[in-house]
């Protein structure tokens, strides 16, 4: 057997090795697991520990739930890589929405970067969105996070529209604090508005838009390549403005309320 072993290139012990059948247990705890994430899937291991006590009584620790879920491939929703990170050598604006009415479109426009879950590390989507009607102008994708990437969704909602807003509403992230937003939206006259510091309550409409996007879309395809992902997006972000109702907007589309809206003065 030795020399067998030896010929083979195998170690002698996995010759006579004999496969242990997997823990009844931890094959009961696995299906909770999976129980408990299709109701929620934001809870981390010290909390499952307690719902599965709590619920299940089956007493268990942190590191054999953390294994379980390494073996399921299961993963927990949590916050990603951060989006609005400021930098202090840029000029940060005050927020000019607080107590304003808006009542029509063009009158503020919003935007905002999150990042994008891919196989292969992660892509960062910028969309350009009417206060008013909730539609979407433009929106650009990347696997940078830079300024031109923001430049480029304002680009397209500029172009798509031949409009400019009255307000320009974002976060103090370094992008739009840069030189390059803030010069090109005084050069076409826009009012700036931030968000302060930590209020992500003050942009809810694009942070809403978010999680529609993530839940309906991103979600529930795997997309491998920025192409792909790029389709896949065009095809919901169509659908987001010209068919899906808004109860908020009295069931019409955003694009039908945009649109509905007297003409205001275009871009130069």
């Amino acid at each position: 057997m030795r020399k067998q072993s030896v010929l083979l290139g195998v170690a002698r012990s996995t010759i006579t090795y004999q496969p242990v059948a997997e823990d009844p247990e931890d094959i009961r705890i696995k299906r909770l697991l999976d129980e408990i994430y299709m109701k929620d899937p934001c809870l981390g291991s010290r909390r499952l520990v307690t719902v599965l006590e709590r619920d299940h009584s089956v007493k268990t620790d942190r590191k054999r739930v953390a294994r379980l879920r390494r073996e399921m491939g299961q993963e927990t929703i949590w916050c990603k890589p951060r989006t609005s990170i400021p930098d202090d050598g840029h000029r940060k604006y005050p927020y000019l929405l607080r107590d304003l009415v808006i009542d029509k479109p063009d009158q503020v426009w919003c935007t905002d970067i999150t990042y994008v879950p891919m196989p292969r590390g992660h892509a960062y989507l910028c969309a350009v969105m009417d206060w008013h009607s909730r539609k979407v102008l433009g929106w650009a994708l990347s696997n940078t996070m830079g300024t031109d990437l923001c430049l480029e969704a304002l680009d397209k909602a500029l172009k798509s529209t031949g409009k400019v807003p009255e307000i320009f509403n974002t976060d103090q992230g370094c992008q739009f604090t840069s030189a390059e937003w803030t010069g090109r939206l005084t050069d076409l006259g826009v009012k700036i508005s931030m968000d302060g510091k930590g209020r992500w309550m003050d942009n809810i409409f694009i942070e809403r838009l978010w999680r529609s996007v993530k839940y309906e879309r991103i979600y529930l395809f795997e997309h491998g390549t920025l192409p792909a992902l790029r389709e896949s997006l065009e095809v919901w972000f169509d659908r987001y403005n010209h068919w899906r109702p808004h109860e908020k907007l009295g069931n019409l589309t955003p694009a039908a309320v945009y649109q509905a809206a007297p003409a205001t003065p275009k871009a130069a």
